[in-house]
């Protein structure tokens, strides 16, 4: 007998209304979360970032006696830097796969045309039809296909349709950690044989107090980032979310593995668009959605 999550995946192959209406909406709308915990991370997040840019800029490239060493360095952070927040972006102003509230109506479902035994779920808290493998999120209010977990950092859930910019983001995050690192650990080093004050434009205790809160917040966010990355790439192979990890839940869907999983995240085959955050953004479709109306717990248009 076949199951009902078989029958689901199956209503879902038949009625185009009922598995791409999500994406349809999705395409039209420029998402943002309004949630004051969020909106703070998100915040705090850019401001490390751009202090990190500043430390690293003014404290130890600049001042350095080497053109090439500076100029280099600069430009190799300062661009892993500027992909990091369009990553971050992309995360958080991406749909990340939301299901359509309210459209478990009866004359929706009458529209259907449901045979016998066909069997859909409905998600009491957003009274909207649920696909397999969408969750329901409390903060944004709404089911998330393929979510993975709701992200403060980023404002947003992870979910189908902007997990890569997410993964992205950690490993453009863990990258100029580890490079601002290498760059402390180099500043210390040369500053230790001559005098500070040759070394830097700021004092010696400014100059160290600096350093010190850099080596602190990249150690973090390097371990942070690097696990996240870690977890999501297991995660993308595995055909597995987080959330259906923790829940143990059996998979009554034809998993995609390893190559076929990230393709399917990221996009045709491998190539180095894959790590451009920037592909598929379209400047004056972004600027026409910003004049939109705001709704609910998100902008939309």
């Amino acid at each position: 007998m076949q199951s009902s999550n078989h029958r689901l995946r199956d209503m879902e192959q038949h009625h185009p209304l009922l598995s791409h209406a999500g994406h349809t909406a999705g395409n039209r709308t420029l998402w943002f979360i309004q949630d004051s915990c969020g909106m703070v991370c998100a915040t705090m997040t850019w401001f490390l970032v751009l202090y990190a840019e500043f430390v690293v800029n003014f404290v130890m490239l600049l001042p350095a006696k080497s053109f090439w060493y500076s100029l280099l360095n600069g430009a190799t952070f300062n661009s892993l830097a500027v992909l990091a927040l369009a990553s971050h972006l992309r995360t958080m102003l991406t749909d990340p796969g939301a299901v359509p509230k309210g459209n478990a109506t009866k004359e929706y479902m009458e529209s259907l045309q449901l045979k016998p035994g066909e069997v859909i779920y409905k998600c009491p808290k957003c009274c909207s039809i649920k696909p397999e493998r969408a969750h329901h999120c409390s903060i944004c209010k709404r089911c998330i296909r393929k979510m993975d977990h709701h992200c403060p950092w980023v404002n947003n859930c992870v979910g189908e349709k902007n997990q890569r910019y997410f993964v992205l983001f950690t490993m453009y995050i863990a990258l100029i950690s580890a490079h601002a690192l290498g760059l402390s650990g180099m500043h210390f080093f040369t500053c230790i044989k001559v005098q500070w004050n040759e070394c830097s434009d700021f004092s010696p205790g400014v100059s160290v107090l600096l350093l010190i809160f850099l080596c602190l917040e990249a150690i973090l966010f390097l371990t942070f980032t690097a696990v996240m990355f870690g977890t999501q790439i297991h995660s993308i192979c595995n055909d597995e979310t987080e959330i259906e990890r923790l829940k143990n839940e059996k998979p009554t869907w034809e998993r995609r593995m390893r190559w076929d999983g990230m393709k399917a995240v990221f996009g045709g085959p491998p190539s180095l668009l894959w790590c451009n955050p920037f592909t598929g953004l379209r400047l004056r479709r972004l600027l026409l959605l910003t004049q939109g109306r705001r709704g609910g717990s998100e902008f939309s248009v």
